[in-house]
């Protein structure tokens, strides 16, 4: 069976930190190596804890979420669900991994983690809720910045870069905003909607690239 999907991540984890334990944690790995390969996945990294699950404060795991999330992760290997943590701990793990859309597998389910109904509900509202909270984020920065221009603010002003070498006009959007707002954890295309809501018209894309040359061009000052 191959996906097309082929990268991935392995993540260990026995309760206690006895020597008897890496053994376990030595089986666990050579056993995920080889059905990750079974499966068609390239694994990118390794990672590993002893400690409880009901803790999610794991060197293991807060760098496994890490790379995760960095590198676009789109699988991960595990014995069992337990692995992941028990109790919160799992749900707050595994409600995580979907908002990364990182698919879980596990040996002992013989392909992606099988969830209980009750567990599938409260991801389903965790989801929801979370969905909510940002809506409502995002109004009151949109509500804010509209009640500031209406004050005369012009963060127009705050675009330094005018002109452009290619010899079409840029669209004139507030970089400075666009970092703020990203600082503040908003996805592109929900900078570019806040914009637009208070008389910015500007896609994802122009967004996105502005936000790119203004980190690039403070890097290269920085050297």
């Amino acid at each position: 069976m191959i996906h097309e999907k082929r990268n991935a991540v392995l993540y260990a984890r026995v309760s206690t930190e006895k020597n008897t334990q890496e053994t376990s944690l030595a089986r666990q790995q050579e056993e995920l190596e080889l059905y990750a390969k079974e499966m068609g996945y390239k694994v990118l990294a390794s990672f590993h804890d002893q400690h409880s699950g009901y803790e999610v404060d794991r060197d293991g795991l807060l760098e496994m979420m890490d790379y995760i999330k960095e590198h676009n992760v789109q699988a991960l290997f595990i014995q069992d669900e337990t692995r992941l943590g028990r109790g919160h701990a799992r749900m707050a793990v595994i409600h995580l991994l979907q908002k990364y859309e990182t698919a879980i597998f596990t040996i002992s389910d013989e392909g992606p983690i099988s969830l209980n109904e009750m567990d599938s509900m409260l991801l389903e509202i965790l989801a929801i809720v979370e969905e909510y909270q940002r809506k409502i984020h995002n109004a009151k920065i949109r509500r804010g910045m509209r009640r500031a221009v209406e004050n005369g603010y012009k963060p127009q002003l705050n675009l330094k870069d005018r002109g452009n070498h290619e010899g079409r006009d840029r669209i004139e959007i507030p970089i400075e905003e666009i970092v703020n707002l990203r600082n503040k954890g908003l996805t592109f295309n929900e900078i570019a909607s806040t914009l637009r809501g208070v008389g910015f018209e500007v896609s994802k894309a122009t967004v996105h690239r502005r936000y790119q040359e203004y980190m690039e061009r403070n890097e290269s000052q920085s050297d």
